[in-house]
């Protein structure tokens, strides 16, 4: 049995040839890159674009993101690759890194965070909507590299029924110690969703220069 993913990417809005920027959409799990690139209708963009990896089995990793990480290896490991080899594809097409954003849901926002923290650079934004860093503790010394004030937004319900607020607030404080812009925005009572604030939110904080 294979216990890795392929990498299998969706494309929308402008091709990479010819965009400016790029934006890498994952999905939460059991969805689909699809369903994730259904939410560009509502930011916007321009010039932009847009992937997003579809996980095998619709799912990123198997177990709960606070789960001990080596019970959802070797899947994590191999997400986290999917992502870096989505990284080098579009930079191989000229886009700088500094012009390349993140956005993820759920399990996609958890692997957007885990990601961008294992490979700190100056990128365009990162959204993660409902996510923390993986693994029943956060080990730090796996994150690597300085954001350069990266601007981030970290968005949750509280409480939500999957992802704990103070994973959320602890992973912020991750980010702001890798030198990254954070924001952070608690919805009380929100379901586990993407809400309309959130997306204006991510508007306002990551896309609009």
């Amino acid at each position: 049995m294979d216990l890795k993913h392929r990498l299998d990417l969706k494309f929308e809005g402008v091709s990479l040839e010819q965009a400016e920027k790029a934006l890498i959409m994952l999905h939460g799990r059991g969805s689909t890159a699809e369903d994730i690139l259904s939410l560009s209708r509502h930011l916007g963009l321009t010039g932009f674009a847009l992937i997003a990896p579809q996980a095998t089995n619709h799912t990123w990793y198997p177990y709960s993101f606070i789960a001990p990480t080596e019970e959802n290896e070797p899947w994590l490991a191999s997400a986290v690759e999917v992502v870096g080899k989505t990284v080098e594809k579009i930079m191989d097409a000229g886009i700088a890194a500094e012009n390349i954003y993140f956005l993820g849901f759920s399990q996609g926002a958890c692997l957007t965070l885990e990601y961008t923290a294992r490979n700190a650079r100056r990128y365009g934004g990162i959204v993660a909507f409902t996510g923390g860093l993986i693994g029943d503790e956060i080990d730090p010394s796996i994150y690597k590299g300085d954001f350069e004030q990266t601007p981030v937004l970290l968005s949750t319900g509280d409480p939500d029924a999957h992802v704990p607020v103070d994973r959320v607030m602890a992973s912020a404080e991750i980010f702001k110690g890798m030198n990254a812009s954070v924001t952070e925005k608690v919805y009380q009572g929100k379901s586990h969703s993407i809400s309309i604030n959130e997306v204006e939110h991510a508007k306002k904080v990551i896309f609009v220069k």
